[in-house]
């Protein structure tokens, strides 16, 4: 919903989150010309929401002091996204936030109009969302001091668990986290190697949050750095796949791997790095459509192997 009721809920948002805003200031966060902007506040005023306007060359809009909107008013889009975030979230089983999403989705419902609470309690009895297992309970244990550490840019020390190593004890400024089938990871600067490590929360034993602190590098992306740690692994191979399909069709198919999806003009290319091109033959002739193999000729080989193999069960 891109029409004027969208727009004069956002300009109320505007008004809400900054002290004072000019006609003009307010005409390019909206896309629309000042004149509509006053006809948008008109429409605030109809509703009874108290709007000072100050005339001249350094004017602008603001809200009566002391006046404070009910916080919760949505739009049937917003109430969709927000009761499927709740589903979401309900769907990894977080023991420790079970209650909160309980009392966050009782607190929707209670200040909601009677129309919209109607609907969200529609999505939250009717809709079922069938997400990846949400990673062991160590995992979830450990969310909530890595989040703090996160938000508070604390460093924390970790007790990592390595498959064939002894329990090691180090001090990582954690910068972000992503989950990715089926596990929770953190990223950030790792002080024992004095470089930036992605660690899988089932590999660490205990987080403790330290007194010192740090700064987070500028669009740090704990994913992204991911994938790039990967791309740099001995051994590893990147992988590009051309496939015969459309992006819904294809994402669709792929799921949770959906993301080394890429697309170039109308083509969609499977692209990511891999350690064992037997595997990833035979994970590819699983697809349901055609595709073709740019990269790497190991990965070829392979799958013909895959393709003489399963002749010879005929």
């Amino acid at each position: 919903m891109n029409g004027p009721t969208t727009r004069v809920l956002a300009l109320l948002e505007l008004l809400q989150s900054h002290k004072r805003l000019s006609g003009t200031e307010i005409a390019e966060m909206l896309g629309v010309d000042k004149r509509t902007v006053r006809r948008y506040i008109s429409a605030l005023e109809e509703l009874g929401i108290p709007v000072t306007t100050e005339h001249g060359p350094h004017g602008g809009y603001m809200l009566v002091a002391g006046f404070k909107l009910p916080p919760m008013m949505f739009t049937h889009e917003e109430t969709l996204a927000l009761s499927l975030g709740l589903l979401a979230a309900k769907s990894f089983q977080l023991t420790d936030t079970s209650p909160a999403l309980t009392s966050v989705q009782a607190k929707l419902e209670r200040v909601m109009p009677e129309h919209i609470q109607a609907r969200a309690r529609s999505i939250s009895q009717h809709t079922n969302l069938l997400l990846p297992d949400s990673g062991l309970p160590q995992e979830q244990s450990l969310l909530m001091p890595l989040m703090e550490a996160i938000e508070s840019q604390r460093r924390v020390q970790v007790v990592y668990v390595g498959k064939a190593e002894p329990e090691q004890p180090r001090k990582l400024d954690p910068y972000g986290m992503f989950y990715r089938l089926g596990h929770w990871y953190i990223g950030g600067f790792c002080h024992l190697r004095q470089a930036l490590r992605t660690f899988r929360l089932d590999r660490l034993a205990e987080v403790t949050l330290l007194k010192a602190t740090f700064e987070r590098p500028l669009n740090y992306n704990a994913a992204e750095q991911f994938k790039q740690s990967l791309c740099a692994m001995p051994g590893n191979l990147k992988v590009r796949v051309l496939l015969h399909t459309d992006l819904d069709t294809a994402t669709r198919e792929l799921g949770t791997s959906a993301s080394i999806l890429t697309q170039e003009d109308n083509a969609i290319f499977i692209e990511t790095v891999v350690d064992s091109t037997e595997w990833f033959a035979w994970w590819l002739v699983r697809l349901p459509f055609d595709f073709t193999i740019i990269s790497p000729d190991s990965l070829k080989q392979a799958l013909r192997r895959r393709a003489e193999q399963l002749i010879g069960y005929c």
